[in-house]
C-alpha cells in the first residue's frame, strides 16, 4: 500500500519558519510528481507547491512564492517544504500527495494518493 506521512507542522510565530516532511513507502518515488496542499478552516483545499518526479521542475501558489521552498530527496523517498516568513494566514492543516507522472513539469493536478495532513498554526 502506498503511504504518505506528512510531518514537522507545529505553533510558530508570524515571520518564523517551519520545515515540513513527506515520508513515502509502497511507491516507485521516481516515478512521482509530489504536492504539498493546504486547507484552512471554512475554505477549500488549495494547492500550495509541487514538484516534478526527478525535482527538476517546482511550481509554487502565489500566495507563498518566494516564502516556501520545495525540494526532494530519491534517496530517501521524502518531499520537503520549507516554509518562511510564515502569516497567520498560512495556517491551516497541510497535506501532501502524489501524481503518478514523469512529466518534466511540476503540475500536480491529477492527484492519486493522499497522506494525513500535519497542522500549522501560525500565531502570536
Amino acid at each position: 500500500d502506498v503511504q504518505l506521512q506528512a510531518s514537522g507542522g507545529g505553533l510558530v510565530q508570524p515571520g518564523g519558519s517551519l520545515r515540513l516532511s513527506c515520508a513515502t513507502s509502497g511507491l516507485y518515488f521516481d516515478d512521482y510528481a509530489i504536492g504539498w496542499f493546504r486547507q484552512a478552516p471554512g475554505k477549500e483545499r488549495e494547492r500550495v507547491s509541487c514538484i516534478s518526479s526527478s525535482g527538476g521542475d517546482t511550481s509554487y501558489a502565489d500566495s507563498v512564492k518566494g516564502r516556501f521552498t520545495i525540494s526532494r530527496d530519491n534517496a530517501k523517498n521524502t518531499v520537503y517544504l520549507q516554509m518562511n516568513s510564515l502569516t497567520p494566514e498560512d495556517t491551516a492543516v497541510y497535506y501532501c500527495a502524489t501524481e503518478h507522472s514523469r512529466s518534466i513539469y511540476a503540475n500536480c493536478y491529477a492527484i492519486n494518493n493522499w497522506g494525513e495532513g500535519t497542522l500549522v498554526t501560525v500565531s502570536s
